[in-house]
C-alpha cells in the first residue's frame, strides 16, 4: 500500500516540512533529547490521543512572534489533519513510525547531541513583543527580568539579563565629573617649576593619583544578586577591559591604587596595557585561594622605584587574622635632579568588607600604618610625604576612618558593628575589649611594629602586672587607663565628602550606596585638625592642587547606577592632583 508521503510529491512534501519546522529536520522520531525533557509538555511530545496531535493546533493560545525554543505558530500540513488520519488508517502510523512515540521539535541552537538544553521558562507576550524570538547567543539561560544568577543546579551559571525598561533598552547619558580647582592658592610665574607660596620662591614637583576598584569579574560573578540591574553587555569582561583602559588613557595618572586586580586579567591584559602606557607596576594577590589583589603602577619617566613591601593580613595561629586581605607600601622617588629630593611613600589596600567584624579591620590597619612607618621613616626620625589609597570599607562617620584622620581611636567598649559605619542597625551587641589585638602580632598600640626592647612607655604600663613580695599577682590599680590606639601619620581625606549637602557617593550597586573608597595625604605639619577634611593645605610638603568630583547618589541612580555603559566597575575612580614641595 502507498504511503501518504508517497502520494504527495517532493515539492508538496519539502514545503510541508519547511513550513512545519523553524528549521529542517532531518531526523523524525526520538531525538538527542533526554527522557524528562521529552515529557515537559503534551505539545512538544504528543500522545495520539492529544487532540492538539490530530488537530494541528497548540494547548495554549497563540503567539503573535515566534517561541525562542519552539515554532508552533505554523501552518499545521496535511498529515496532521483528521481527514487525514481517517484516509491513512491507524496501518500506516505503525508502518511509518514503528520506533517513534512522539515527534520533537528542536530548538535552533541545538546543532549537536553533546547539547543539552537549559532549564527555560516561557515567556509572557509582554517579553515576545520587547525581545523577539532569539536572545543573545552567548547566554544559553534565561532568568527572572534583571536576575544574575550566581549558580544552577549543573555548574556556575553564566551572569544574564534582560531589559526590564525602556529606559534600560537605550544607553545611559554620560555625567561629566568636573574637576575642582585649589591652584588658585598658588601663584605661577614664569618658570614653570618655580612658584610664590607666602612671598617666598619655593620649588615644586606636581603628580597625579588614582585609586581605583575596578571590580573583580569573578567577584562579579559570585555577588550577581548586586548588580541585577544591569544589562549583561554592560557586565561582560571585554567591555568592562576596555573601559577601564579609556579611563587609564583619558586620566593618564602618574600613580595608580588599583583593588580588586583579578590575577589571571593581570597577568594577561593588565599589566600588558598599562607597561604600553609607560606604568611599572607592582602586584600583591590575596593570599588563600583569592584570584584579586591590588596594584600600584608608576609612570616611569616619573618616578623610580626604591622599595616594595606587600603586606599580608592572614597570621597563623591569630583567630583574629584569619582573613586573606592584603595591602602593597611601595616608596619612589621622584625623577629630579640632585641628592636631597624627598622620597614618597605610597600605600594601597582593600580592607575587610564584613561590617560586622570592625575589630579585624581595625587589626589589619594597623598592620598597615606600621608597614607605612617602617617604609616612610627617615633619616631624622621623621615620615617623608605618604599617600595612602584604597577601599577601606567604611564610611566618613565611622570610627575607623575618624581614626585616620585624627591619628588616636579610644575604642574600648565600642560596638565591633559600629566600627566601619556601613549598616546603622546593630547586629549583636559584641564590644571591643583590651587589647584589640594579641600581643603576638608585634605591632604596639601606636601602630608601630615593636620589639621586647621597644616597648612604648604606655604599652609597658597598660600590660604589666605587678608583682608582691610574696609572689602573688596583685591587682590591678585602681584608675583606670583608658584603652586606645595612635599613629604618628598626619593624614586628610582628598574629599570632603559632601557635595552640595548631600553624601558623595563612591560605590553603588543593587543594595547600597555610600563612600568606601579614599585618597589621604601628608597634611600641614603644624595646626592639624580635622576641620580641613578636603582642603588644601598651603603649608604641608603634599599640597592638594585639584581633584575629580565625586556625584551624589541621585546622580547615579539617574544612569542606572554602577556599573552601566561609561562605568565599568561598581566604584568611581578618585582623582587627584598634588604638588611636592622640594
Amino acid at each position: 500500500m502507498q504511503g501518504p508521503f508517497q502520494q504527495r510529491g517532493q515539492g508538496q512534501a519539502s514545503k510541508t516540512r519547511c513550513s512545519m519546522f523553524a528549521r529542517r529536520l532531518n531526523l523524525l522520531g526520538r531525538s538527542h533529547f533526554s527522557h524528562s525533557e521529552a515529557t515537559h509538555g503534551c505539545w512538544r511530545s504528543p500522545s495520539v490521543w492529544d487532540p492538539s496531535w490530530w488537530t494541528g493546533l497548540a494547548p495554549w493560545p497563540p503567539s503573535s512572534q515566534p517561541n525562542r525554543y519552539l515554532s508552533v505558530n505554523f501552518k499545521p500540513p496535511d498529515c496532521f489533519r483528521l481527514s487525514w488520519w481517517q484516509s491513512a488508517g491507524p496501518r500506516n502510523l505503525c508502518d511509518r513510525f514503528p520506533q517513534a512515540p512522539a515527534f520533537h521539535l528542536s530548538r535552533g541552537l541545538m546543532d549537536r547531541t553533546g547539547n543539552e538544553p537549559p532549564f527555560k521558562r516561557r515567556k509572557s507576550q509582554e517579553e515576545f513583543a520587547r525581545h523577539g524570538a532569539r536572545s543573545s547567543p552567548s547566554c544559553h539561560s534565561v532568568s527572572p527580568a534583571g536576575r544574575l544568577p550566581s549558580s544552577s543546579q549543573n555548574g556556575p551559571a553564566e551572569v544574564v539579563t534582560s531589559d526590564t525598561s525602556p529606559q534600560q533598552t537605550n544607553q545611559t547619558t554620560e555625567i561629566k565629573r568636573p574637576w575642582e580647582d585649589f591652584s588658585q592658592i598658588y601663584t605661577r610665574r614664569q618658570r614653570e617649576d618655580v612658584f610664590i607660596i607666602d612671598g617666598k620662591e619655593d620649588q615644586s614637583f606636581d603628580f597625579s593619583v588614582m585609586s581605583y576598584n575596578i571590580l573583580s569579574q569573578d567577584l562579579l560573578v559570585d555577588n550577581a544578586h548586586l548588580y541585577k540591574h544591569c544589562r549583561w553587555p554592560v557586565l561582560e569582561w571585554s567591555h568592562r577591559f576596555s573601559s577601564i583602559l579609556k579611563e587609564f588613557e583619558m586620566y593618564d595618572a602618574d600613580i595608580l591604587c588599583l583593588q580588586e586586580v583579578q590575577e589571571d586579567h593581570y597577568k594577561k591584559q593588565i599589566k600588558p596595557s598599562l607597561e604600553s602606557l609607560g606604568y611599572h607596576c607592582e602586584y600583591k594577590v590575596r593570599t588563600g585561594r583569592k584570584p584579586d589583589g591590588c596594584v600600584i603602577g608608576f609612570k616611569q619617566f616619573k618616578f623610580s622605584l626604591v622599595s616594595c613591601q606587600p603586606v599580608e593580613y592572614f597570621r597563623h595561629g591569630i583567630p583574629l587574622l584569619d582573613r586573606d586581605n592584603v595591602g602593597l607600601v611601595l616608596l619612589l622617588r621622584p625623577a629630579l635632579p640632585g641628592g636631597s629630593v624627598p622620597s614618597l611613600c605610597v600605600a594601597n589596600t582593600h580592607l575587610l568588607y564584613n561590617p560586622r567584624r570592625g575589630d579585624i579591620k581595625l587589626t589589619q590597619l594597623a598592620m598597615l600604618l606600621a608597614e607605612m612607618g617602617k617604609v616612610a621613616r627617615q633619616q631624622d626620625g621623621s615620615y617623608c610625604p605618604i599617600i595612602l589609597c584604597g577601599d577601606f570599607n567604611s564610611v566618613p562617620s565611622s570610627p575607623l576612618y575618624s581614626f585616620i584622620r585624627e591619628g588616636k581611636l579610644e575604642y574600648d567598649g565600642l560596638p565591633i558593628s559600629k566600627i566601619s559605619g556601613q549598616e546603622q542597625a546593630l547586629r549583636g551587641q559584641r564590644l571591643l575589649s583590651v587589647p584589640i589585638w594579641p600581643k603576638s602580632l608585634g605591632i604596639s598600640h601606636h601602630c608601630q611594629y615593636e620589639t621586647e626592647s621597644e616597648i612604648h612607655p604606655d604599652e609597658e604600663c597598660r600590660n604589666s602586672v605587678s608583682v608582691r613580695e610574696n609572689g602573688d599577682k596583685a591587682s590591678p590599680p585602681e584608675t583606670k587607663v583608658q584603652s586606645c590606639i595612635e599613629h604618628d601619620f598626619q593624614l586628610t581625606s582628598v574629599y570632603s565628602h559632601y557635595l552640595s549637602g548631600q553624601p558623595e557617593i563612591t560605590t553603588c550597586h543593587s543594595r547600597t550606596a555610600l563612600t568606601v573608597d579614599y585618597i589621604f595625604y601628608s597634611a600641614a605639619k603644624d595646626n592639624f585638625s580635622a576641620g580641613h577634611v578636603g582642603h588644601p593645605h598651603p603649608d604641608g610638603v603634599l599640597q592638594l592642587l585639584s581633584r575629580l568630583c565625586l556625584l551624589c547618589e541621585s546622580d547615579l541612580r539617574s544612569v542606572n547606577g554602577l556599573p552601566n555603559e561609561h562605568n565599568p566597575s561598581d566604584h568611581l575612580p578618585l582623582l587627584a592632583r598634588f604638588r611636592l614641595r622640594l
